[in-house]
C-alpha cells in the first residue's frame, strides 16, 4: 500500500534561487519517433552542467502541456528546478519536444495531438542515449523528470512494456523517475498491468482537479502489487503546479476534455516539502 503522508507543520518558505548555470542549446534525435528506418526528430535541449570536470549524474526533464518555452524564456517551474538540481551537482537537460514540431502547446483539447503525445516517451529515451554519449555524465546514473503532460510521457516511457524503449541500452536504463501530478496516471489509459522496474515517485496535489489523486493513487498501487518500487505524495489542500515559484491561483481559461476547469497555483508548504523530497529521492539512485 502506498502511504500519503499530510504535512501538518508549516515552516518558512525556502527562497529558491531561479538562476540556471549558463545554458547550452544542443540538438539530438528523438528514438524512432517516425518509425523505424526513417529519420527522427531533431528535438531542441537545453543543458545546464555543474562545475568541475569530473563525471556527474544527470536529469532529463520533460515539460508540461504549455511547452518548454515561454516566449524566449524557460518556463520557470523548469527553471527553478534546474537551478536547484545543478546546484546539487547532476547536469540538467530540459527536452523541447514542441517547438521542433512546430508546436506551441498540448493544453487546449483541439490542440491536443494523441500520437506526439505517446512519441515524447521516444523523445525521453533519444535524451537518454544523447547524455550516455557526453564525456561529463554518469552514464549509468541518469534519471528523468516530468511535470503534467510530461509526467504521463514518463509513465509510458519507464512502463516494462514501454513502446519508446530501445532494444539494447549498453549503458543501462533510467535509474529514476520522477512525476509531478502526471496525466494518464489511471487504469483506463495506461496498458493492462502497467508495472516499472524503474523506482518512482509521484507527487500530486489533493485538489488537482483536472488531474486528480484518487485514480492515481488507485493506479499506482496496482504497480505496487505487481512488484513496482513507487512511492507517492499527495499534498492536502494543494493545486496544479504547486511546485512553480510565486504562482497566485488562478483558474485556466479553457476546460479539460472532460469539461474540468483546472486550477493552479503555488503552495508553500507543498513546494518546500518537494524541494527536500526530490533531491533525497534522487540521491538515493543517482549518486550513492
Amino acid at each position: 500500500m502506498i502511504q500519503t503522508i499530510r504535512i501538518i507543520a508549516v515552516g518558512a518558505l525556502f527562497l529558491w534561487s531561479m538562476t540556471v548555470a549558463a545554458q547550452e542549446l544542443v540538438h539530438f534525435p528523438s528514438f524512432e519517433d517516425n518509425g523505424p528506418g526513417r529519420s527522427s526528430t531533431v528535438l531542441n535541449g537545453y543543458l545546464s552542467r555543474p562545475t568541475g570536470e569530473e563525471q556527474h549524474p544527470a536529469v532529463i526533464f520533460l515539460h508540461g502541456c504549455g511547452g518548454l518555452l515561454m516566449g524566449s524564456m524557460i518556463e520557470p517551474g523548469e527553471s527553478d528546478w534546474a537551478g536547484e538540481l545543478t546546484r546539487r551537482g547532476y547536469a540538467v537537460l530540459m527536452v523541447d519536444s514542441f517547438a521542433p514540431r512546430d508546436r506551441r502547446q498540448m493544453c487546449a483539447p483541439r490542440a491536443f495531438d494523441p500520437e506526439l503525445y505517446r512519441n515524447r516517451a521516444r523523445d525521453a529515451y533519444g535524451a537518454l542515449l544523447f547524455l550516455q554519449a557526453q564525456p561529463f555524465v554518469r552514464p549509468d546514473r541518469i534519471g528523468i523528470m516530468g511535470w503534467s503532460q510530461g509526467g504521463g510521457a514518463l509513465l509510458f516511457a519507464i512502463g516494462t512494456q514501454s513502446f519508446g524503449r530501445p532494444t539494447r541500452l549498453p549503458r543501462g536504463d533510467f535509474r529514476a523517475a520522477i512525476a509531478f501530478y502526471p496525466t494518464s496516471c489511471d487504469e483506463q489509459r495506461q496498458q493492462p498491468s502497467w508495472s516499472t522496474t524503474i523506482p518512482l515517485m509521484v507527487l500530486v496535489g489533493a485538489e488537482d482537479v483536472g488531474i486528480p489523486a484518487v485514480p492515481c493513487k488507485t493506479f499506482l498501487e496496482g504497480a505496487v502489487t505487481r512488484g513496482a518500487k513507487v512511492e507517492m505524495q499527495i499534498y492536502p489542500g494543494a493545486y496544479h503546479h504547486f511546485d512553480w515559484p510565486n504562482l497566485p491561483r488562478r483558474e485556466l481559461p479553457f476546460p479539460t476534455a472532460g469539461g474540468v476547469v483546472r486550477i493552479e497555483g503555488t503552495d508553500t508548504v507543498a513546494r518546500q516539502d518537494a524541494f527536500s523530497r526530490v533531491p533525497s529521492f534522487l540521491a538515493r539512485f543517482l549518486t550513492n
